[in-house]
């Protein structure tokens, strides 16, 4: 599997932003190995659960800011976190209930996803906080 790795073109000029996306990486990167090398399900199941949890943290850690600082797309960037979440949850839910495993097919949509919406919508809010903060 593919691991994404931390450079510029990821930074959105915000600090603690970029520190929390670099977290975020690490987690995707460990839990992409993890199923790779077909480790034991209970920890690629600590694994997801430490990545959904960081994100989660994560995503009120970019509300909070986006609420201090008046960000008037607020509501459709915090949309597109409860879709990450809710898509994430799921795949967990599938997970443990021996439904499904976490396929590369499955990394992948999550690799798109976060790319993505660091691409967009969060250089969009890291070009506005550096104006506001």
């Amino acid at each position: 599997m593919k691991e994404l790795a931390w450079d510029k073109t990821l930074s959105v000029a915000v600090k603690e932003i970029d520190d929390d996306h670099r977290k975020l990486l690490e987690l995707f990167n460990l839990l992409g190995r993890a199923v790779e090398e077909e480790e034991a399900t209970n920890y690629i199941d600590a694994v997801l659960e430490e990545l959904i949890s960081c994100t989660v943290w994560h995503f009120r850690h970019e509300e909070r800011l986006m609420l201090k600082h008046s960000y008037e797309d607020f509501e459709e960037h915090k949309t597109e976190h409860q879709e990450l979440i809710d898509s994430a949850k799921a795949l967990q839910q599938k997970f443990r209930q021996g439904v499904k495993a976490i396929s590369s097919e499955d990394m992948e949509y999550l690799e798109h996803w976060l790319t993505e919406h660091i691409f967009v919508a969060d250089m969009e809010l890291g070009s506005f906080l550096v104006e506001e903060m």
